[in-house]
């Protein structure tokens, strides 16, 4: 951004949240104080909003904007497009995938004379488009690197579609209120394709593959994880279970939140290992939002749970001393 463009308002067009932003662009507009305004590719203002404003395509140009821009062109302060890859060549896409190259072709490339007749900016991430399209005289944009969250806390359900489908769903607006109220909080879940569609439009969700036992326990055993769910509806299935989920949720340093009717409420004191919350999407909303917004609450609990645990395995050890004995005989 040049001295003209300070203090601009600036209206970043782009498909999504993406790395491209920001790495390269984000950076710079936060850095110069502008007011950004992020707009996904349906997101369009009115015309009398671009007065005076700049105008940044992130890779893509739809042609709803690009009606808008050319519409609006005298009143810009700047109109820019920045691309990270060779988008603007169709022969650098030879061997992807066909859709991929048709979105090209059809956001990136159809656009460039015309990107060319508005007299757009053109911004890129690295010498060799600098030299590819010099004729433009393009503007080298250095990547940034992200900040991280400084309080991520992560909340996961680590129960299996096959035999925990009603809870995958129940949970699903459960989660939607609580990422949208607390924009710290992410979430993980295990499935394959069918949870990933369901959790789909839901942001800060990972969606990890099923995994066979031993490299779920490798997985479990990385730490970072907050608060663990287990919500257990009034299903048959569900009245044989044991209370091992408390153990898994407690190991990799989380609390978790349990149905009064589950199994896991027959070890864990509500307020005190953990929390016991019935079927209510509201409740666990606000059960969840307690855990991940105060710190000292948690860790209490957390500590409790840690040394509810190893009292239930010196329990385990001896109540199930005796049973070989006389085995054999």
């Amino acid at each position: 951004m040049d001295s003209n463009s300070a203090k601009a308002t600036v209206f970043l067009i782009e498909e999504c949240a993406n790395p491209s932003t920001d790495f390269f662009i984000l950076p710079i507009l936060v850095f110069g104080g502008h007011t950004v305004v992020r707009c996904n590719h349906h997101d369009l203002p009115a015309r009398d909003a671009l007065t005076q404003a700049i105008v940044i395509f992130v890779r893509y140009v739809p042609a709803n904007w690009a009606k808008l821009v050319a519409a609006s062109r005298k009143q810009l302060r700047a109109l820019i497009f920045f691309m990270d890859d060779d988008v603007l060549d169709f022969s650098a896409s030879v061997g992807m995938p066909p859709v991929y190259r048709y979105k090209l072709a059809k956001l990136a490339l159809r656009q460039r004379a015309w990107l060319r007749r508005q007299q757009a900016r053109l911004w890129v991430s690295t010498p060799y488009l600098i030299d590819k399209y010099a004729d433009w005289q393009p503007q080298l944009v250095l990547p940034t690197p992200t900040a991280f969250p400084d309080r991520i806390k992560r909340i996961f359900y680590h129960g299996s579609i096959a035999t925990h489908k009603a809870e995958i769903r129940w949970l699903r607006p459960v989660l939607e209120e609580v990422l949208r109220k607390d924009p710290q909080a992410v979430f993980e879940i295990i499935g394959k394709r069918d949870v990933f569609e369901l959790y789909r439009g839901l942001p800060r969700v990972t969606v990890v593959h099923t995994l066979k036992w031993p490299a779920y326990q490798a997985f479990l055993a990385m730490q970072g994880r907050h608060v663990g769910l287990n919500p257990l509806l009034d299903l048959p299935f569900n009245r044989a279970r044991s209370y091992t989920k408390f153990f898994d949720i407690t190991r990799c340093g989380a609390v978790g939140i349990y149905t009064p009717e589950s199994t896991c409420a027959q070890v864990v004191s509500h307020q005190q290992h953990g929390l016991l919350v019935g079927l209510d999407p509201s409740a666990w909303v606000e059960a969840i939002l307690s855990l991940t917004q105060n710190d000292a609450y948690w860790q209490t609990l957390l500590g409790n749970a840690q040394a509810k645990m190893l009292a239930l395995t010196v329990q385990a050890q001896q109540a199930n001393a005796h049973l070989l004995d006389g085995e054999g005989r």
